[in-house]
């Protein structure tokens, strides 16, 4: 999962990051309203966290851009500022919840993960799709019943697809999905490809129904044929 922090207080935006990067999410940053701004235009993520008061504009105001934009990521204000009214105006404007700081990373860890198995598992606390079960909080994954070990890319990347099944993904969104923003400067996607080759022999050998599909010029599709 690609998250991106919009917080101006350096040390705490520095101790959430590692704190996420810890348990495997794909974090991104940004100290104040403009680079925010730039980065949800630009970008895409399946959850914001968000501070209300920035020093060059009102994190409101980001939700709201948000939004105008068409996208739907999900948003969780965090804010010293803890009057009803913020936050009921950002649960208005669409955010998916609200926590007051300090906060506990723990109770942050819990709220993310409750958010993505409501709004991508239907509150299952696992995916399947075909004869692959992945369960998220364990990093596991079954196919057949069995589990197959995977690197963490490969995890990353198959956990991409099972949310996304027979959707054609561009390989320069998979790429920013799973490594980052600004991967699409480097010079060429080696990388992906050897990451996907592997996984595709993986799957091969485990008997997975699903095949994870090459759309010449584009990307790739997880597919059951």
């Amino acid at each position: 999962m690609k998250i991106l922090i919009v917080e101006d207080d350096n040390d705490l935006r520095e101790i959430t990051t590692r704190s996420l990067e810890k348990e495997r999410y794909v974090v991104s940053q940004a100290p104040d309203y403009m680079t925010a701004l730039r980065k949800i235009e630009d970008y895409d993520y399946d959850c914001i966290l968000l501070d209300i008061m920035l020093p060059d504009g009102n994190g409101l105001d980001l939700l709201g851009e948000l939004r105008a934009l068409g996208k739907r990521t999900n948003v969780i204000i965090l804010s010293a500022k803890d009057s009803l009214e913020d936050k009921v105006k950002g649960l208005d404007l669409g955010a998916d919840d609200y926590l007051p700081k300090p906060y506990h990373l723990a109770e942050l860890h819990a709220r993310l993960k409750s958010l993505f198995r409501r709004n991508t598992r239907e509150g299952e606390h696992t995916i399947r799709y075909g004869n692959i079960e992945l369960v998220p909080d364990l990093f596991k994954v079954l196919i057949g019943g069995k589990e197959v070990e995977l690197n963490r890319k490969e995890y990353d990347i198959l956990s991409y697809f099972m949310l996304r099944p027979g959707r054609l993904v561009n390989k320069n969104t998979l790429a920013e999905s799973v490594w980052g923003d600004h991967i699409d400067q480097v010079d060429n996607f080696d990388f992906i490809y050897a990451q996907i080759k592997n996984l595709r022999r993986h799957l091969k050998e485990a008997g997975a129904t699903p095949e994870l599909k090459a759309v010449y010029g584009i990307g790739y599709k997880f597919v059951i044929e």
